[in-house]
C-alpha cells in the first residue's frame, strides 16, 4: 500500500528566526543611511559660496607645544573648503632670521577661494635682544587690535546666516576670524587680557572666533570661551638645536 503525500511534506523545515543574507545586511545599511554623509565615501566637490548652519563658538589653542596656529588654519582650510568666508589676522608674527620670506601657509591660503590672511607683526619677537623695538611690537600689536576690533564690528553688520563672497573684503564680514598669536600679545602686556574679553564677548553670535598663543594659561577666557585646548609639549626639537624647517614650521 502506498501513501501519498501532500507537496509541502516535501520540503525542508525552515527555522523562524534564521536571516536571509539580504536581512543579514540591512541592519548595518540603515544604520550608515542615517550618518550625515549617508555612508558614503567622500568626494571633493567644488567650492561654492556657503554659509555654516552651527558657528558662533570661541576658541581658544594655548600651551608650550607646537601646534597652536597650525590647528586653527586647519580648521580655517576646512571651513574654506564647505565655502565659507574664513580670514587669518596674525599678531606678533614679522620677519625673523629664523624662517625664509617665502611661507607655505601664505601660498596655501592665497591659493583657496574664501580664505585670505594678513600680518600685522614686527621683526623679532618682543622682549628679546633681536635688534628690535619694544616700542614698534607695541605700536603694531595696538594697530592690530584696532583692525580685530573692525573685522568683528563687519561681521556684525553682515549677515553671517547667508552665503559670503569669497572674494569679498573680510571687513565685509567672514565666518570664521582667527586672531592668531592674539593671547601671545596678551601675556606679553602689548594688548589687555580685559580688551581680549571684551572683544569676544562683543562678536555677532553667528561668528566662529579663533584665538591662538601665549605658553601661559589663559584664564581670562574661563567661562568666555567654549573651546579651550592645552597644546602641551612632551618634546620639541628645537630643545636640541633644530631651527625652524622648511614646511614644517614655516
Amino acid at each position: 500500500m502506498t501513501t501519498n503525500h501532500d507537496d509541502t511534506d516535501d520540503e525542508e523545515p525552515t527555522d523562524a528566526h534564521e536571516e536571509t543574507p539580504t536581512d543579514a545586511g540591512e541592519g548595518a545599511a540603515g544604520d550608515r543611511a542615517r550618518t550625515p554623509g549617508g555612508g558614503a565615501a567622500p568626494e571633493p566637490e567644488p567650492i561654492e559660496p556657503a554659509a555654516p548652519e552651527e558657528f558662533g563658538l570661541v576658541q581658544a589653542f594655548w600651551g608650550d607645544g607646537k601646534g597652536k596656529t597650525t590647528a586653527a588654519m586647519g580648521m580655517g582650510f576646512r571651513a574654506a573648503g564647505h565655502g565659507y568666508r574664513v580670514h587669518m589676522l596674525q599678531f606678533m608674527k614679522g620677519g625673523t632670521d629664523s624662517v625664509e620670506g617665502v611661507r607655505g601657509e601664505y601660498n596655501a591660503i592665497a591659493a583657496v577661494p574664501g580664505f585670505t590672511y594678513e600680518n600685522a607683526g614686527h621683526y623679532g619677537w618682543h622682549g628679546l635682544l633681536d635688534g628690535s623695538a619694544d616700542d614698534e611690537h607695541e605700536a603694531k600689536a595696538a594697530a592690530a587690535f584696532d583692525r580685530a576690533e573692525a573685522l568683528v564690528m563687519g561681521a556684525a553688520e553682515a549677515d553671517l546666516t547667508e552665503p559670503l563672497a569669497l572674494d569679498g573684503a573680510p571687513e565685509a564680514g567672514v565666518h570664521l576670524l582667527i586672531l592668531d598669536e592674539l593671547l601671545y600679545a596678551a601675556d606679553r602686556g602689548l594688548v589687555a587680557p580685559d580688551e581680549v574679553v571684551r572683544l569676544a564677548e562683543s562678536k555677532p553670535e553667528d561668528l566662529e572666533l579663533v584665538l591662538t598663543g601665549s605658553h601661559a594659561e589663559p584664564d581670562y577666557l574661563d567661562g568666555v570661551a567654549d573651546l579651550i585646548s592645552n597644546v602641551r609639549k612632551v618634546a620639541h626639537p628645537f630643545d636640541d638645536g633644530q631651527r625652524a624647517r622648511r614646511g614644517t614650521e614655516y
